[in-house]
């Protein structure tokens, strides 16, 4: 798998990569400071669910937000605000005095974190040269999983110690890698060429929605769905499930550690088979393994059928999350493409706020975890079949 050669992009895609991994460390904090939280503040499996939905929330509205403003005023300066606005939000959630206070913090910080993943994507797409794109944008992707491992190392040596506010107190350091990333990269040239004659919101929207347009919007609609309440369903409740299942809240940080670690090799393969077999490929064929996976995690029985079946659950969920994201871009012409991305990752982010509070009242109601993991089985497999059925390959073809 050969690497960019132009030492301008691979500043680019390192230079976006880093603030996705801290968009990543963030999102993975509230996992593991739930199962804490639970213990501090007394909270039920409803409230966990709750805390959790809120930050989707956010992300929903921010996603829809800057993917539209995106279109306007370019991929850099809105990916630089919602960089500083979620880093923010995380250094003052460590501050929380009550349950309230901190939903809206984590409401606002979702904002940011759902506004910067649909603009940073579009971004590093529209900087690269069509036999290279995809894999780059899998790349970035693969700054998630750093993001995640980061936030499991926290997890494991500073909330047992030191206590869950601390944690969140480092989530602000982002807000000065901002600085930096100001004049480290530089906006689309795609978009220079658009902002000359900007479309109005109105027609953007419409175009999305137009007969050229519209079935690619509806297999990206449920297909981001599906992902993202089957990922945010089992992921953020991963550490409160191993404690379900009877391990200490350490030994729960370890193990889902452990399988954190497997989403590297999972961003790795889908860059290496995006661009040799296809976006269709990658993520039909990733997507029906991660449904194998849920099915095999939620009825293991056995400390070691519970690890291996998370490792494939993290290789293969990751691995269809990294071609998502190089595939959304594809879809659009440059003068609605974050607008149309973003519209997507907003529907998509509405899965993100049901499936926690979903969770959280199944589990309330003594639901087995084999049943729950079933339900995310089923819906995985929904996204496979659309974009098998109203998918098209866009592997190798030049941005309009």
């Amino acid at each position: 798998m050969t690497l960019l050669r132009n030492p301008k992009q691979r500043k680019l895609l390192f230079s976006a990569g880093l603030s996705w991994m801290f968009d990543a460390m963030d999102v993975g904090m509230i996992s593991f400071v739930v199962a804490a939280l639970a213990k501090d503040w007394k909270l039920g499996p409803e409230q966990i669910g709750l805390l959790t939905s809120i930050n989707s929330i956010g992300m929903a509205v921010g996603a829809a937000a800057a993917g539209i403003l995106a279109d306007r005023f370019g991929r850099k300066s809105v990916l630089l605000w919602t960089l500083l606005i979620f880093s923010a939000a995380s250094g003052l959630s460590a501050f929380a005095t009550g349950f309230t206070i901190l939903c809206v913090l984590r409401f606002v910080a979702g904002f940011g974190l759902g506004g910067e993943l649909p603009v940073a994507s579009t971004l590093v797409s529209e900087s690269m040269p069509a036999k290279e794109r995809g894999r780059a944008v899998v790349l970035l992707e693969s700054f998630w999983a750093l993001g995640w491992i980061l936030s499991a190392l926290i997890a494991f040596f500073v909330i047992p110690d030191y206590g869950w506010r601390v944690a969140f107190a480092i989530g602000a350091v982002p807000a000065l890698y901002a600085l930096y990333l100001r004049r480290a990269i530089d906006d689309s040239p795609r978009f220079a060429e658009i902002k000359k004659a900007p479309v109005s919101l109105k027609n953007r929207i419409a175009t999305v929605w137009s007969s050229e347009y519209r079935r690619s919007t509806i297999m990206l609609w449920i297909l981001w769905f599906t992902v993202v309440f089957s990922y945010y369903g089992m992921f953020l409740w991963l550490p409160t499930v191993m404690v379900l299942k009877g391990f200490s809240l350490v030994k729960s940080f370890e193990y889902v550690l452990i399988m954190t670690l497997a989403q590297l090799p999972g961003y790795f393969t889908a860059a290496y088979f995006i661009e040799k077999f296809g976006r269709k490929f990658v993520l039909v064929i990733y997507l029906l393994f991660t449904a194998v996976s849920a099915a095999w995690f939620g009825n293991a029985t056995t400390e070691g059928m519970l690890m291996a079946a998370g490792i494939c659950l993290s290789f293969f969920n990751l691995g269809a999350w990294g071609g998502m994201y190089a595939y959304t871009p594809e879809l659009y012409p440059t003068s609605i493409r974050s607008t149309g991305a973003g519209l997507a990752t907003s529907f998509g982010r509405i899965g993100g706020i049901i499936a926690p509070l979903l969770v959280g009242m199944l589990v309330a109601r003594s639901v087995e975890i084999s049943s729950i993991f079933m339900l995310f089985f089923a819906t995985i497999i929904v996204g496979a079949v659309a974009v098998l059925l109203l998918g098209k390959e866009t592997k190798g073809i030049e941005l309009d």
